[in-house]
């Protein structure tokens, strides 16, 4: 199996789809099921968009076999301009598609605003429902109920050069403390290399530092979260990733405006002895100068032969609430999810499958994706199913506290106590 050729950017774009969720007057269902006529499907276009296509078309091509005489639209939309697309099709369900793809953070601010429709009975009926891991089944619930099937994951490791540490003798880190070790030992070495690249913006980046601490962004449900992420666990988490800036390993002044891309960026043009980097960030580190001189591994926890929580984004696929043709429509969100169609959509975009088993056999035959599965396997999180999220992640509330944490501003207790007041500011608001 073959991982195609995406650029990072685009890729990040939609593995971690972290844009403000339109604020809606709520989608109403129409309270008809018909059983002919067009779907209409809207579904994120990438870079490269034939692979998906055309595993899209297969699908639907296997879709309407089984529903002879219905007709099937499948629109490409743009994943920047989703927001405003979404908004329209909440408020105008006459011009809304049935079946919709959105980003996993997505999902709570959707159903807020009344635009997914509930299939908690289509999903626990459906057979091969019961394979879909905890992480992903939980980015389309909430509050107990199911408005999707999930689409695709995406989950960060650490990719490390071969190279520099043979060069140097040094081993391949088995704890964040050997982490930090080692990444001061390349900058000492080479101070034209970052140790460990890192982003004062790269919220999923620094996320596996904190939780594998016991620290969380938040506790409770739906409208009722509260902000943990001053909590004594937090902030030593905080203190360890905010810790990897400065002089020895990744300077302040570079890095700490640096986002995920930016870091991928930096290794794959041979800036940096190691960078957290995602399944999704493949492609373009081949295409980079260090192919054929990196591995990768889990990011590794506390303790040795731990692994690092680390952020479960990606994508899944929902019918709207005012769709006409409901059970039409979650026939075909049931087909454009399958473990077929995820399989496929492996071979031809290199997007991970959801469901546990199909990621077991991708990784047999591309040993690549290894690392990420058992990143996947050892237990990964997800944001709080809020729909004050968007406005968290858009409001930079996080990135804020790291830099001034880096920057010397604010200490770590300080920096963590104003962002919880933000976050919880943000919870309320929804509430």
């Amino acid at each position: 199996m073959k991982l195609s050729v995406r650029t990072a950017a685009a890729v990040a774009a939609l593995a971690v789809a972290t844009a403000c969720a339109p604020q809606t007057s709520g989608g109403s269902s129409s309270g008809k099921d018909e059983k002919t006529g067009t779907l209409r499907v809207w579904l994120f276009q990438e870079v490269d968009n034939a692979p998906k296509q055309k595993v899209v078309d297969a699908a639907v091509a296997a879709f309407k076999k089984t529903h002879e005489g219905v007709k099937v639209n499948v629109e490409y939309i743009p994943v920047e301009t989703r927001a405003q697309r979404v908004k329209a099709a909440f408020n105008d369900p006459k011009s809304a598609p049935d079946v919709i793809e959105y980003g996993n953070t997505d999902t709570a601010g959707y159903v807020k605003d009344g635009g997914l429709a509930d299939i908690t009975k289509e999903f626990n009926g459906w057979s091969e429902a019961k394979d879909t891991d905890p992480t992903a089944r939980q980015s389309v619930t909430v509050d107990g109920k199911i408005y999707g099937a999930p689409y695709f994951v995406g989950v960060r490791a650490l990719y490390y050069r071969t190279d520099v540490l043979k060069d140097l003798g040094l081993e391949v880190p088995k704890t964040q403390d050997e982490l930090a070790e080692t990444a001061r030992k390349i900058h000492a070495a080479r101070p034209d290399l970052y140790g460990l690249a890192v982003g004062g913006a790269y919220t999923y980046g620094a996320m596996p530092f904190i939780w594998s601490r016991g620290g969380e962004l938040a506790e409770g449900k739906g409208g009722s979260y509260s902000s943990t992420i001053d909590s004594a666990q937090a902030q030593k988490g905080i203190k360890a990733y905010t810790s990897l800036f400065g002089s020895a390993n990744c300077p302040a002044a570079k890095c700490a405006g640096m986002g995920g891309n930016d870091t991928v960026t930096a290794f794959a043009s041979g800036k940096a002895g190691m960078a957290i980097g995602g399944d999704f960030s493949h492609a373009a580190i081949e295409a980079g100068k260090v192919k054929g001189k990196y591995e990768v591994v889990p990011l590794p926890g506390v303790k040795p032969g731990s692994v690092a929580p680390a952020f479960a984004g990606g994508n899944n696929i929902g019918v709207l609430k005012s769709t006409s043709h409901r059970t039409l429509a979650v026939d075909l969100m049931k087909q454009l999810a399958s473990k077929k169609t995820q399989g496929a959509l492996f071979d031809a975009m290199g997007f991970l499958p959801t469901y546990t088993d199909v990621r077991q056999q991708v990784a047999a035959e591309e040993p690549f994706v290894e690392p990420f599965v058992k990143t996947l396997a050892s237990g990964a999180k997800f944001v709080p199913a809020s729909p004050a999220w968007a406005q968290i992640d858009a409001s930079l509330v996080l990135p804020t506290m790291f830099q001034e944490v880096i920057s010397g501003k604010k200490d770590v207790a300080a920096a963590s106590k104003d962002a919880a007041e933000k976050m919880n500011d943000a919870f309320s608001s929804v509430g």
